[in-house]
């Protein structure tokens, strides 16, 4: 791909890329929110953004590191609603360094 087909704003490129990434840690700083599904029904929405205010990363990370291993047995299943345009935005500013430098 050369530098004038580099289109940022086209849906068909962030699906090419989010399809092709093997995910094995979400950053907190991309999150916007976890929602904790118990199998009883009960859901905890986490509002990592909010909590990015108040705590580091680190902090947040432990916490739920924390809350997972705690509920481990009675959590069913775990969402994790991402900031895609933050994702976006320094995913397109690596690449526009990658391809300056590689010229």
């Amino acid at each position: 791909m050369n530098q004038s087909n580099f289109d940022t704003e086209s849906e068909e490129y962030w699906q090419d890329i989010f399809n092709s990434i093997e995910i094995e840690v979400l950053p907190v700083e991309y999150m916007n929110q976890v929602n904790i599904h118990f199998k009883d029904g009960t859901v905890w929405e986490v509002d990592i953004k909010d909590s990015l205010k108040k705590q580091t990363s680190t902090d947040i990370e432990d916490s739920l590191d924390e809350l997972f291993q705690a509920y481990e047995e009675k959590i069913q299943n775990v969402d994790y609603r991402m900031d895609m345009d933050k994702i976006k935005k320094d995913v397109a500013k690596r690449v526009r360094r990658f391809l300056k430098v590689n010229k």
